[in-house]
């Protein structure tokens, strides 16, 4: 199947190409990016020279429309949504990157990103987080691939939610993630020298955007509506996400009934690991692969269920999640292409 990757010349996109270079299924047929356009894709990404012979183009919708079948767009919200609007009218199944489609009320979205450029496409999207939304992934002709911090935190969340194990109130979310998170940015507080050795907190509270996404998926799967206090931290690292959520046990309930409510939803999960007791997620084990593994920790003194987990922002939180909806959307195999093993050391 030819696909096309929209906006390839982010780490998004780069990641995107380096998974969809051994998927067995998928051929890229081509790659866009408007600052690059008419640049080989080898002098933009000298790591993928040898690897495919293509040059970045305008993302022109009309002319991608007859050369492929599935589009991964990643571009900036806004901008991203005016593709999206065109492909899915040519009739291209779209997995889309960027924050366009991934709230469902109109109002929401006004008040994190401004007015949207395809309202009436907005909450038609399958929300593409497979391990929640499988069957609805299959066969969808326009998903809307989550965020990298709220996957980081609803996989663990979302089964506790929905068995009742923990309190829909007082939620605390504490993530920290590798830089790589900001895009190919140009800004001071990216550079080595800000960054080295440092750790901060950025947009607390309920100011990052990703804390709308979390809330309305969480609220989902509650069946009442959840609010989260969101701390996001930035690490002196390239890639990854560690997150911890704070959560208050429901009544009778005990971190053994969140094991086993983890265990029923995880268990026989291709990319989510349940960790033995004892042992805590490391970015180490899930870097360049589509893996999240999880864990809980009973703090009893506190009344606190603490829920542990990691993952690589641009595999499973970001392109690793794009193409695992895509095989679904395709009636691929969910694993294929997907089974790299994480970097290590």
């Amino acid at each position: 199947m030819k696909v096309a990757v929209v906006g390839a010349s982010g780490y998004t996109g780069l990641e995107l190409l380096r998974t969809l270079l051994r998927h067995p299924q998928f051929e890229i047929a081509a790659i866009t990016s408007e600052q690059r356009a008419g640049c080989p894709l080898g002098d933009a990404f000298p790591a993928l020279r040898g690897h495919l012979d293509l040059r970045f183009e305008p993302a022109d919708p009309s002319a991608l429309a007859g050369r492929v079948e599935l589009a991964f767009t990643a571009l900036p919200h806004a901008a991203s949504a005016v593709t999206v609007r065109a492909l899915h009218e040519a009739g291209v199944a779209v997995a889309d990157l960027s924050a366009d489609f991934r709230l469902r009320e109109l109002e929401t979205y006004r008040a994190w990103y401004g007015e949207h450029p395809a309202p009436q496409l907005l909450g038609s999207a399958v929300y593409g987080l497979p391990e929640l939304y499988r069957e609805a992934l299959r066969g969808a002709r326009l998903v809307a691939v989550p965020g990298c911090y709220p996957t980081s935190a609803l996989i663990p969340l979302v089964p506790l939610l929905r068995a009742g194990v923990i309190a829909p109130t007082g939620i605390h979310i504490d993530a920290k993630s590798g830089v790589s998170g900001a895009g190919r940015t140009l800004e001071a507080d990216y550079l080595f020298a800000e960054l080295d050795g440092n750790c901060r907190a950025y947009k607390p509270g309920h100011s990052h955007r990703h804390a709308p996404e979390i809330e309305q998926e969480a609220s989902a799967a509650a069946g009442a509506e959840v609010r989260v206090t969101f701390v996001p931290h930035l690490l002196p690292a390239v890639r990854g996400i560690v997150t911890s959520v704070y959560a208050r046990p429901a009544a009778g309930c005990s971190a053994r009934d969140a094991r086993a409510a983890l265990e029923a939803a995880y268990g026989g999960e291709r990319f989510v690991r349940l960790l033995p007791p004892g042992e805590t997620p490391s970015l180490r084990c899930v870097r360049g692969s589509n893996f999240c593994d999880v864990a809980v920790v009973d703090d009893a003194r506190n009344d606190t269920l603490v829920l542990l987990s990691a993952l690589d922002n641009l595999a499973k939180g970001a392109s690793g999640q794009a193409v695992q909806c895509a095989n679904l959307m395709c009636g691929f195999a969910e694993e294929t292409g997907l089974l790299e093993a994480p970097f290590a050391p």
